[in-house]
């Protein structure tokens, strides 16, 4: 079994301008049109038999419109094989009801973009948002690290991260881009060992550029050494097979760790049995 744990689909009247969009923005070939069927068509290619999908709210105004989507979703989850989370912005005021209807509603999790939301992670607003969904039990993915089309600032930086793990304790911590995206050094060296998830979306392979541009991508790529020492290190029983589908290729990134000299017990962990373990706890 796959179950791919970071992908995004979009509301199919603005999905192909979206994700045209934000790959121009980036300078980066996406491999789906973003909407959902182009998701599913994507797994029965690559083999992926579940995919979380994660909403990234990018104003306080679509919390609770989106979150509404993923909860009608996820009521027929098992038949499409995708699970939404759903999401907060650090702005929206009534985040405690929010993340309560989440939890009511069987959502296992929520997603947080600081790079988009523009709000640093150990921003008291974000850190009361993991703190509170925490409490109710929730999965908290986060992306960490620079993002490849806002790349001046890192928003969730590692130092950003020790400290909301020595404030606010969450206990079902994912880190998107194994940790930190163009940062792996202070990964390996701060954060592995920790009591977190890392997911490996977007960490390897090289970066396809958006074949519309002339520019080349901001690249930063773990080798394959670097990224089997980190999975080494940090446990192989905390770390989530995620591809950031539609910006990697799912069928590609299922070959390249296919082939990557892990064990078949450390393949079985990170291709589905660390993410059962993970949803188990929360749905």
């Amino acid at each position: 079994m796959i179950i791919d744990f970071h992908t995004h689909t979009f509301p199919e009247k603005v999905s192909a301008k979206v994700v045209d969009h934000l790959g121009k923005v980036a300078h980066i070939k996406p491999f789906t049109d973003g909407s959902l069927d182009g998701l599913r068509n994507s797994m029965e290619t690559g083999h992926v038999n579940y995919s979380v999908n994660l909403p990234v709210m990018t104003s306080p105004d679509q919390v609770e419109k989106i979150n509404s989507s993923m909860i009608a979703s996820n009521e027929i989850w098992d038949k499409h094989g995708i699970i939404s989370f759903g999401g907060l912005h650090p702005v929206y005021e009534n985040y405690k009801a929010e993340l309560r209807r989440l939890r009511e509603n069987h959502v296992p999790g929520i997603k947080l973009h600081p790079a988009y939301q523009n709000i640093d992670l150990d921003d008291i607003r974000m850190m009361r948002i993991i703190d509170y969904a925490s409490e109710q039990g929730l999965i908290v993915s986060i992306h960490a690290g620079i993002d490849i089309g806002i790349y001046d600032h890192n928003y969730s930086s590692v130092s950003h991260i020790i400290k909301i793990m020595d404030e606010v304790h969450p206990d079902k911590l994912v880190l998107a881009h194994m940790g930190n995206w163009g940062c792996w050094d202070e990964v390996e060296e701060y954060l592995t060992g920790a009591p977190l998830w890392l997911d490996t979306s977007f960490s390897i392979g090289p970066i396809t550029p958006n074949p519309e541009q002339d520019e080349t991508p901001y690249s930063c790529i773990l080798d394959d050494d670097a990224f089997l020492r980190i999975i080494r290190k940090h446990g192989s029983d905390k770390i989530l097979f995620g591809t950031d589908s539609p910006w990697k290729d799912q069928k590609d990134y299922v070959e390249r760790i296919q082939t990557l000299s892990l064990t078949d017990n450390e393949k079985r962990q990170i291709f589905s049995e660390n993410a059962i373990s993970l949803l188990k706890r929360t749905m």
